[in-house]
């Protein structure tokens, strides 16, 4: 425990972002926005705000249920109106690049044992492994499905890809892709977060202004068309899929075990590169594995994305 807390106070209270010796992830983000829970569409507001901080290859439109491509594009819409202050303050990708980034992916969960169709957007995560050396991200926001499907078809990919994937409820609606990948790819390159995530919205500072829907009235509604989709969508903090950029805002984002914002995860003896939550009780918020390691740094990364949200309100 003591070692742990050494770690958290070594933790740097800026984001790596605004270090200019630092290169830029490069990063796919799968998601279900527009699915059943809107909190993907607050997670991909905090994204598009922090833009200028990856090297953006794709967009990916991930259900099951009723999330299509048209909902990022939706997000991307309120971006555009944004972009011109926002790229006052960095190098911030157009919204037309963005468009051209952005793909649908599986429309269906897996029914089989294995993978046996290929999106558009596994097609998308193919090309771009093969089209750089340098780790390519994959943060995943919905079914795991592109990613099986991406491997299935072609597993030399695996080795430059890092996948940071968002389990639980995500998991539930497509139990097949995960369970896929976990007992034929162990050498995937996976942290799988089923409940170090939570800490994104539960625990840490939550006192005054930090209160989930405090920090949201004050910070995000009415900043920008943002921040107005934001509220328009959920009117309090959850982002349950936000942790998997935060990793790559702080600490080393190739090493999991790393004190970092969006978690600190332990390797298990399924594979050389898979880790997943904490079980230590010291880390357990609300019967939660891991997800003090995430709201720890809540008041710090609120902080940090505040800055940003205010990019957004044009100048007297």
């Amino acid at each position: 425990m003591r070692h742990l807390l050494f770690l958290f106070i070594l933790l740097p209270y800026v984001s790596l972002c605004q270090s200019v010796n630092t290169d830029k992830p490069r990063v796919i983000v799968s998601t279900d926005i527009g699915g059943s829970d809107p909190d993907d569409f607050q997670s991909m507001v905090h994204f598009l705000v922090y833009a200028d901080c990856f090297d953006i290859e794709g967009l990916i439109s991930s259900p099951p249920h009723e999330g299509r491509k048209t909902h990022i594009e939706e997000a991307l819409q309120a971006y555009a109106k944004d972009y011109p202050q926002l790229r006052q303050h960095g190098e911030f990708p157009s919204p037309e690049a963005l468009l051209q980034l952005t793909k649908q992916g599986a429309i269906d969960s897996l029914s089989t044992a294995e993978p046996t169709e290929l999106s558009e957007g596994a097609e998308w995560i193919i090309q771009k492994a093969k089209e750089d050396s340098a780790p390519l991200y994959v943060l995943v926001w919905g079914s795991i499905t592109d990613v099986a499907q991406a491997v299935h078809a072609d597993p030399s990919i695996k080795k430059n890809i890092r996948v940071y994937a968002i389990g639980s409820w995500n998991t539930r609606l497509d139990p097949n892709s995960r369970d896929y990948l976990y007992e034929n790819h162990p050498d995937l390159w996976w942290i799988e977060s089923n409940t170090t995530f939570r800490g994104m919205y539960m625990g840490g500072m939550e006192e005054g202004a930090y209160e989930n829907t405090a920090f949201v009235e004050k910070h995000v509604k009415g900043h920008g068309s943002l921040g107005e989709l934001f509220w328009e969508k959920k009117k309090d903090i959850k982002m349950g899929d936000t942790p998997s950029v935060l990793y790559l805002l702080s600490g080393d984002p190739a090493d999991p075990t790393d004190k970092s914002w969006g978690g600190t995860y332990v390797k298990t003896a399924h594979g050389p590169h898979y880790w997943t939550d904490d079980p230590q009780p010291e880390l357990v918020e609300n019967d939660r594995p891991g997800a003090k390691t995430v709201n720890h740094y809540r008041k710090a990364y609120l902080d940090d994305w505040a800055k940003r949200m205010d990019w957004t309100l044009k100048k007297p």
